[in-house]
């Protein structure tokens, strides 16, 4: 058995190579000998959204808080709100984030495959998210 404390990892703002806008991400577990998921408590700022991004073995996200968008590529927009769970197949083409005017927290959970969780891919351009909220 392992307990982790809260408060014993830091929080770490989201690096713009990842993000874009304010971003805190919360370690709450990393893969280790017998574990292969890896789960962060990731907050955020209004405006704030993930680059366009797969995960290998698929993506939980778990809303906390706030009012969120999510959007697999070719898909539309959906909002989603605390207590929605959203699945991403794995190597699903997707982004996730808070809308112009809500902050959002999710709890994002994947497993590791080879030593990778993620592989982040382009930026969601101010364009392609101006357009998805124009269209909702």
């Amino acid at each position: 058995m392992e307990i982790t404390r809260t408060g014993t990892k830091p929080s770490v703002k989201g690096p713009a190579d990842w993000f874009t806008g304010n971003v805190r991400i919360d370690t709450l577990f990393d893969p280790n000998g017998t574990r292969r998921a890896a789960a962060a408590s990731v907050t955020f700022e209004p405006g704030a959204r993930t680059a366009w991004h797969t995960h290998p073995l698929g993506q939980t996200i778990i809303i906390t808080a706030g009012c969120g968008l999510v959007q697999r590529e070719g898909g539309p927009v959906e909002k989603v709100y605390p207590g929605d769970i959203v699945w991403f197949e794995a190597n699903e083409k997707h982004w996730h984030g808070a809308t112009p005017t809500n902050g959002m927290t999710h709890i994002a959970t994947q497993e590791n495959l080879n030593g990778k969780v993620v592989d982040w891919l382009e930026q969601v351009s101010e364009e392609e998210y101006g357009a998805v909220l124009l269209a909702k």
